[in-house]
């Protein structure tokens, strides 16, 4: 077995990133993201360490750009000159990552899951994108797409308030952000600028109108939020320490994780009982929906029969936890939609109604 030659030089150093680390950290990376230290959204180390992401992204495009245009003679600057786009390269990863870790769990939707395949798209090929990196306006597009999907949940967590206006602001906060970072490269490469300005444009409007058709079809994840827990069960009880008893329907293990349409058998009398945990950050108070749908077979639709609303306040790990009921509720398949005020989706209970005579054997659990 041949075992691979150790760099001599800048240039080997970054081919030997590319073919021995930058596979390895892709996957290091993103477990180290999703299960160290991007816990919580709404934590200032996760927040510090995305933000020094995009410092250190926004400061290599500069350099790239600086040592191209000739201004810096210092042989030093020029040596590891090959290396600045690998570490612009590094942290576009490191953002992209961090996203899937922060997005996917507040996914819960189909629709919703195309916003996650598109990071995670993003994240696979940011390790072909190498060459790419040199290029100003590809640069520029990227950063503004990394720009918009922080700002879209740290300004929630900033302010404690999600919704439309939170969504808007956030769109606007990127439009500064990435204005200021080409007001800083026409300072030093005036004549970069008025070359690119009009691709530049170009991309950031493409990409700004992408965001908000994806956030008003809802395919955007309601970030910060994230539903943590949710079931049908047969009684949900609040106990006297602040815990949930729920009376669930014993099920092989394996079904835990494949319950998409539960089966919930119905005896005369008895109630049918959706509770849900849903993650919000500290100090964000809202208020949500559990919104009650049967499937009309006849017209084959979904028809809502009734809407519970109840507020929730952020700071727990586990999401705050909360239920409605519905009675006499008829055999057939059903649905609770979990969503915001503003009609956002956060999540999504589906499970058909079997009559039987007499009830089924539950177990009791606590969450």
């Amino acid at each position: 077995m041949v075992r691979p030659r150790l760099p001599r030089s800048v240039e080997e150093l970054v081919h030997w990133y590319e073919r021995y680390i930058s596979p390895l950290s892709l996957v290091a990376g993103f477990l180290a993201d999703n299960y160290i230290l991007l816990r919580r959204v709404d934590l200032l180390s996760s927040n510090l360490l995305l933000l020094s992401y995009l410092t250190i992204a926004a400061l290599g495009i500069i350099s790239i750009h600086v040592i191209e245009s000739g201004r810096v003679r210092s042989p030093w600057i020029l040596k590891i000159a090959p290396v600045i786009p690998v570490v612009v390269q590094f942290s576009f990863g490191g953002l992209f990552s961090g996203y899937l870790s922060l997005y996917s769990r507040s996914a819960s939707f189909p629709a919703s899951w195309v916003f996650v395949i598109i990071i995670a798209a993003l994240l696979l090929a940011n390790e072909r994108f190498t060459r790419l990196y040199a290029r100003f306006t590809f640069q520029i597009g990227l950063y503004f797409t990394v720009l918009f999907s922080f700002f879209i949940f740290f300004l929630p967590v900033v302010f404690h308030a999600i919704g439309p206006y939170m969504f808007l602001l956030s769109g606007a906060a990127s439009l500064a952000a990435i204005a200021l970072l080409l007001r800083g490269v026409g300072f030093f490469m005036p004549e970069l600028l008025r070359t690119e300005r009009t691709r530049v444009a170009r991309i950031i409007a493409v990409i700004f109108v992408i965001f908000n058709i994806l956030y008003f079809a809802n395919i955007i994840p309601p970030l910060p939020l994230a539903l943590k827990d949710a079931g049908i069960y047969h009684g949900v009880t609040r106990m006297t320490d602040g815990n949930y008893l729920l009376l669930e329907e014993p099920v092989p293990w394996y079904e835990v994780y494949l319950r998409y349409n539960t089966a919930f058998h119905h005896s005369p009398g008895e109630n049918a009982y959706v509770y849900s945990a849903i993650f919000a950050p500290s100090g964000l108070s809202t208020t949500v929906l559990h919104e009650w749908q049967r499937y009309d077979e006849a017209d084959r639709q979904w028809v809502t029969t009734n809407t519970v609303r109840y507020p929730i306040v952020g700071g727990r790990d586990g999401g705050y936890r909360g239920y409605s009921y519905k009675t006499n509720i008829s055999p057939g398949k059903w649905r609770v939609n979990v969503i915001t005020q503003y009609g956002q989706s956060i999540g999504r209970i589906s499970f058909t109604v079997v009559d039987v005579a007499e009830p089924v054997h539950v177990i009791e659990i606590l969450r």
